[in-house]
């Protein structure tokens, strides 16, 4: 399995493919991480890759795995990334 791309690996890759400086990319590449932490709440999507949203998860009765003693699990907020389904077939195929 390969591994995955590490960030200046991605910054030299959208460099090399929009003609711009190694700079200017790790520059646009912050300030869309930024604007997707911000915005995250709120949905954040990134078309044809997908989007970030907030959910809230109830509350739940869970097992310790190493006792087996039940524990209660309080509701919390999470945030999850929902895969476009463009991006879905283009890595799986249909």
């Amino acid at each position: 399995m390969a591994k995955a791309l590490t960030k200046s690996q991605i910054v030299a890759a959208i460099a090399e493919k929009t003609e711009i400086t190694k700079k200017q990319a790790k520059a646009a590449l912050e300030a869309l991480t930024e604007l997707a932490c911000k915005n995250a709440k709120n949905g954040f999507t990134l078309p044809g890759l997908g989007k970030l949203v907030l959910v809230q998860r109830k509350a739940r009765m869970g097992r310790n795995p190493a006792t087996g003693a039940q524990i209660k699990i309080p509701a919390k907020k999470v945030v999850k990334f929902r895969i476009a389904k463009a991006c879905k077939e283009a890595i799986l195929g249909k």
